[in-house]
């Protein structure tokens, strides 16, 4: 009981100091188009959607410097240690924005963002919950509208699910598959920007499990998820608009 007791408290501090990092951004209003007032240029703006921590969107703003990185959670306990660790090492062009995914419309104005990361999200593995799925069509149709011109999005994952399910949606959506690795640790070179590795990664590979990745890109034309028949949609009940 006291140890539960001491996490929660810890867990309520944390809550409390990330209202005051410089680098949280907190369900904040008026967002929209004015990333670039926020970090003072003019770089494209990446985001890592359910961060966690925040590794990748640390990793990805050590390795380019001229570019804009935020990483999006609901959970703040989880954000703080990435705002922390970005303030200690001075990333000013990390930043953390704190809200549902599904609102990121709220946030960022048509074409203001360069690229998607999705690292180790939920698989969600009960086909009841395949629109809670963060490449299901009904995520790319609200993505779809805020990414720039040639933006890509990319998914990193060990869950042969996820990843069979997301070359389900490339495949019936029409999308353009840039990038396929179906085990990125297999490569002869593994790129620096897939080296990059989250707390649940390390704890994925010393599992050995194997780690996935898909680069693709959404069509000009609009999405209307509706309208996408993936062949698993048969078998799928339940699930939210």
């Amino acid at each position: 009981m006291v140890f539960l007791r001491q996490m929660g408290q810890k867990k309520l501090q944390r809550f409390a100091e990330i209202e005051t990092f410089p680098n949280v951004l907190i369900y904040p209003e008026g967002m929209q188009g004015k990333w670039n007032e926020y970090f003072k240029n003019n770089h494209p703006v990446t985001l890592e959607l359910a961060c966690g921590k925040g590794d990748y969107t640390l990793g990805m703003g050590r390795l380019f410097k001229e570019q804009n990185f935020i990483g999006v959670d609901l959970k703040g306990n989880r954000i703080w240690r990435g705002a922390k660790t970005a303030l200690d090492e001075s990333l000013t062009n990390v930043a953390f924005l704190r809200t549902q995914i599904e609102k990121l419309d709220n946030y960022f104005a048509p074409g203001e963002i360069k690229d998607i990361w999705i690292t180790f999200p939920d698989p969600f593995l009960r086909k009841s919950k395949a629109r809670k799925r963060l490449t299901h069509p009904r995520f790319l149709q609200l993505y779809q509208p805020l990414l720039a011109t040639g933006a890509t999005i990319n998914l990193k994952t060990d869950s042969p699910e996820l990843y069979a399910f997301t070359q389900e949606v490339i495949a019936a959506a029409g999308l353009t598959l840039i990038e396929d690795i179906p085990d990125v640790y297999a490569l002869p070179e593994v790129p620096a920007l897939l080296k990059i590795q989250t707390y649940y990664e390390g704890m994925h590979l010393a599992d050995g499990r194997t780690i996935r990745y898909l680069k693709f890109r959404l069509p000009d034309t609009p999405l209307n998820w509706r309208s996408i028949k993936l062949p698993s949609d048969e078998a799928t009940v339940g699930g939210e608009d």
